[in-house]
């Protein structure tokens, strides 16, 4: 049953199908986010490195979020060593630190990524 001013939207990400609540005036935001994070999962899945969709997911969140905040920051990201150069997404092939912004040094990169790994441990490492 919905809550009033709140409806079920069916979308597709990867192919698969979920539904989601969202106010009746955000449908048109959503299905933006949705496309979204459908491109950039396909992205990487398409690169062929990751298989698994867990881990396809969170390597799309971490670029869109890296995007963000290179945006709330101002800073350029496509001349760092950390993104695949064609794309500028994180890869798990790249492990190198981010350039640009000295503020996503090299330790905190690797302790978000030890984070992960612990976090998938039952999936093998991130990088």
């Amino acid at each position: 049953m919905n809550k009033p001013g709140i409806k079920q939207v069916e979308v597709q990400i990867m192919s698969q199908s979920y539904i989601l609540a969202c106010p009746v005036d955000g449908e048109e935001a959503l299905r933006e986010s949705v496309a979204k994070v459908d491109a950039a999962m396909c992205r990487i899945r398409d690169a062929g490195k990751v298989k698994a969709r867990d881990r396809i997911a969170v390597l799309a969140a971490l670029n869109i979020a890296f995007e963000l905040c290179q945006k709330d920051s101002g800073t350029a990201f496509r001349n760092s060593s950390f993104a695949n150069t064609e794309s500028g997404d994180l890869t798990e092939a790249s492990a190198a630190p981010a350039q640009a912004d000295p503020s996503v040094s090299a330790p905190r990169l690797q302790g978000l990524l030890e984070r992960l790994d612990s976090a998938l441990s039952g999936d093998g490492r991130l990088l």
